[in-house]
């Protein structure tokens, strides 16, 4: 019943990992964390597979992954819109 709740605060624990290890913010906080985290979690999932221990639904080490690509291409993105 509350899985959708438990797959958003997964999300954003790994969006925050994921930042966390590339030492780079994703905009909007924790909403930023939360996508970045989930779309990240697609991502890696989509491109190496489900291995690995699973929580929520997601395996976690291609989430992470996945999602420190996504964090470093957003981030990218960003801070050449700055310049």
């Amino acid at each position: 019943m509350f899985g959708w709740l438990w797959a958003l605060i997964i999300g954003g624990i790994i969006g925050a990992i994921a930042g966390a290890i590339t030492s780079r913010d994703l905009p909007a906080g924790w909403i930023g964390n939360i996508v970045g985290g989930l779309v990240g979690a697609w991502l890696g999932q989509s491109l190496l597979g489900t291995w690995g221990p699973q929580l929520a639904g997601m395996a976690l080490i291609p989430s992470i992954i996945g999602a420190i690509v996504v964090v470093l291409i957003v981030s990218a993105i960003f801070g050449m819109r700055k310049t």
